[in-house]
């Protein structure tokens, strides 16, 4: 569907080309397009999403729907759809969010084809900004460093197995104490696995501090959390994350997503 020209009264949804950006594990739209992506659910009108950013001229935000529409990122919603642009997602006694039409076909249309990674058992977020330039190593021997945040030991566990297997120097923080000790430790991490639900620290505090930390700000942290409504999403990019990626994820497509935030693609 071509759109000439946005209007403050249109709906929009993302299309498949648009959903892609999201959920590739890399991207190179700029990080006001991303958030208006996540925004765009097929209900709210870009009147309505204009008065969620204040700090935001109209203008600009028209633009950049007006440049997503014209690359065929989003399109117009048509009366009567069920949108559902799988934001969410669900895993064990968590009910699962209801999909689309056309995500239920793809599916079947998938199964039919005997498609063995497909999965149907929830939906994941997974956002990673490409780095304009290659960025330079920290680590002795040129190699870079990723430091995993998260409170649950088997997880880390298998964080720093499978970053040490693509060839990082790999470290872990799984409490307000680590936390602190691995930040302050020199050289700092080239890139930070955080996560947001941990009993003794909040990953999007964690974020915002080291964004105003005169050392740290510049590191890539990609968010690596359970919490996937809209608005979590959209607390994390706001807050200066460089990527989301949801739970449970897929090892290839984090490692996909540490590498575009380093540039490395």
């Amino acid at each position: 569907m071509t759109v000439e020209k946005v209007d403050r009264h249109d709906v929009f949804v993302p299309t498949d080309k648009g959903s892609d950006e999201l959920k590739g594990g890399a991207t190179q739209l700029p990080a006001s397009r991303i958030e208006l992506l996540v925004m765009l659910d097929g209900k709210a009108t870009l009147a309505e999403i204009i008065a969620r950013f204040p700090d935001r001229k109209p203008d600009d935000i028209l633009r950049d729907a007006q440049i997503l529409a014209d690359a065929g990122q989003i399109e117009m919603a048509r009366p009567g759809l069920d949108v559902d642009i799988d934001f969410s997602y669900f895993f064990g006694n968590k009910p699962a969010a209801k999909p689309s039409r056309e995500v239920v076909q793809r599916a079947e249309q998938e199964a039919e084809a005997g498609t063995s990674t497909l999965s149907l058992n929830g939906y994941y977020v997974s956002i990673a900004r490409r780095a304009a330039e290659k960025k330079v190593p920290s680590a002795p021997g040129g190699k870079y460093s990723v430091l995993a945040i998260d409170d649950d030991p088997e997880l880390l566990r298998l964080l720093r197995f499978l970053m040490m297997g693509e060839g990082f120097v790999a470290s872990t923080a799984g409490n307000r104490e680590e936390i602190v000790a691995a930040l302050r430790k020199l050289p700092s991490p080239d890139a930070i696995l955080l996560d947001v639900m941990m009993p003794q620290a909040n990953g999007f505090d964690v974020l915002s501090s080291i964004r105003r930390h005169p050392v740290l700000r510049n590191i890539p942290v990609i968010m690596l959390t359970a919490k996937a409504t809209r608005e979590d999403v959209m607390r994390g990019l706001v807050g200066g994350a460089d990527g989301y990626i949801t739970k449970p994820f897929d090892p290839d497509v984090l490692v996909a997503g540490v590498r575009a935030v380093l540039g490395l693609y």
